[in-house]
């Protein structure tokens, strides 16, 4: 079991802006008096949108907002993988390496983000853009290996595509989202194989041969 902790280095202070603010106000609306502590992963997660990642600061103005006690932030903000104990580069690059991603090649891909970005996890690059990580399943098995950043996908990559993203990113370029072997979504290689007789999608078959009702 791993251990989170906050990061050695914190922010002085922690303020949402005006734009954060409206959404926090939004979401501590949505429920009712005295169970606005519902409201704290969605704030934690406003703030690290703006920030990049939770520092303590943060989770005391959280829990100040939501009236609870700093604790009980914390331990929302530490037992969540999906919060950022420490600073991220712009790109938060979350590789899967869990089986089927491995099965298919994910060490590639985590080999392609140290040489990219840094050697090791968690290390912000050397221009700032970057940082990578390992993550557990990520719920795209069919399109093994893929990462996540930010809210995409990238999906059907090896060393030299995850190279290639990397870099595209860096350069300011845009990546489509999905798929980076020209497959449509999670379709087979090569394209669809099954229920391609157009005849499935006009009546079916028993209509063709003149049937009505159930076949018995």
């Amino acid at each position: 079991m791993s251990l989170r902790r906050l990061h050695s280095e914190q922010p002085a202070s922690f303020a949402f802006n005006a734009e954060n603010m409206k959404r926090a106000e939004w979401w501590i609306s949505k429920f009712p008096a005295g169970r606005q502590a519902s409201a704290v992963i969605a704030l934690l997660w406003i703030g690290q949108e703006q920030e990049g990642w939770v520092s303590k600061p943060m989770i005391e103005s959280v829990a100040a907002q939501l009236s609870m006690p700093y604790i009980r932030v914390l331990e929302v903000a530490t037992f969540y993988t999906m919060f950022n104990l420490h600073p991220v580069g712009t790109y938060q690059v979350q590789v899967c390496t869990t089986t089927p991603c491995w099965l298919r090649g994910s060490d590639d891909v985590v080999a392609a983000c140290k040489k990219r970005i840094a050697p090791t996890p968690d290390t912000i690059s050397a221009d700032g853009k970057f940082s990578w990580m390992e993550v557990e399943c990520l719920g795209a098995c069919v399109n093994a290996p893929m990462l996540q950043i930010g809210k995409d996908f990238y999906e059907d990559l090896d060393g030299p595509k995850t190279e290639a993203l990397i870099e595209a990113l860096r350069k300011g370029e845009t990546v489509k989202p999905g798929p980076q072997n020209g497959r449509h979504t999670s379709e087979p290689e090569g394209g669809a194989i099954t229920l391609t007789d157009p005849q499935l999608y006009n009546g079916g078959y028993s209509r063709a041969e003149g049937k009505t009702g159930d076949a018995g």
